[in-house]
C-alpha cells in the first residue's frame, strides 16, 4: 500500500466518477467498493468509499455528502508524453459538462480539477535560455489546452 492515498470527497457520485476515471487512463481499475451499515451516516448499503487505481496511482473516493465541494485549490496534474495524449485526455475530461480553464487547467464533470502537460512544457519554461523560456511561458498563457507545437514554435522566436 503507497502512505499517502488522496482522498476524493463526493456527495454522492464516488462509484460513478471512479469508473468514468478508470476508463479515462489505461490499466486502471476499482479495487474495492465499500458501503454504509446500519451506523450510517448515509442510507444502509449505499455506497460509501471506492478505492481505485489510476496508472499505478491509489485514491479513495468517498460519498460523504454536500457539505464541501471541489476547488482549484488541489488539482490531480497528468504528465503527457504526446500532443495525442493530451488531446485524448482533455476532451474525455473537460467534456460531457466539465469546463476548459486556462494554461492546461480543467474541471472535470464532477467539479475535480485538472492539469493536463505535456512533458515538453517543463522542459521549455526551464531552458537556461530565458529568452526561450520566456517565449513559452508566454505562449503557454494564452492557451486554454497546451499545444505542443505552438510551445515549440514560440520558444524558437
Amino acid at each position: 500500500m503507497q502512505k499517502i492515498t488522496p482522498c476524493l470527497w463526493f456527495d454522492d457520485r464516488a462509484e460513478e466518477a471512479a469508473t468514468f476515471y478508470t476508463s479515462v487512463f489505461p490499466g486502471s481499475r476499482i479495487v474495492d467498493v465499500r458501503r454504509y451499515g446500519e451506523a450510517g451516516p448515509r442510507p444502509t448499503g449505499t455506497v460509501m468509499t471506492v478505492e481505485f487505481e489510476l496508472s499505478g496511482q491509489r485514491f479513495v473516493a468517498l460519498n460523504g455528502g454536500p457539505d464541501f465541494t471541489f476547488n482549484e485549490a488541489v488539482s490531480l496534474m497528468v504528465d503527457c508524453a504526446t500532443q495525442e495524449e493530451v488531446d485524448e485526455l482533455w476532451a474525455r475530461l473537460s467534456g460531457d459538462g466539465g469546463a476548459e480553464g486556462p494554461c492546461g487547467w480543467l474541471k472535470d464533470k464532477y467539479g475535480v480539477s485538472w492539469q493536463i502537460v505535456p512533458r515538453v512544457l517543463m522542459e521549455l519554461v526551464g531552458d537556461p535560455d530565458p529568452v526561450k523560456s520566456q517565449r513559452a511561458m508566454r505562449a503557454m498563457l494564452g492557451m486554454k489546452k497546451i499545444d505542443i507545437q505552438g510551445l515549440l514554435d514560440a520558444s524558437e522566436g
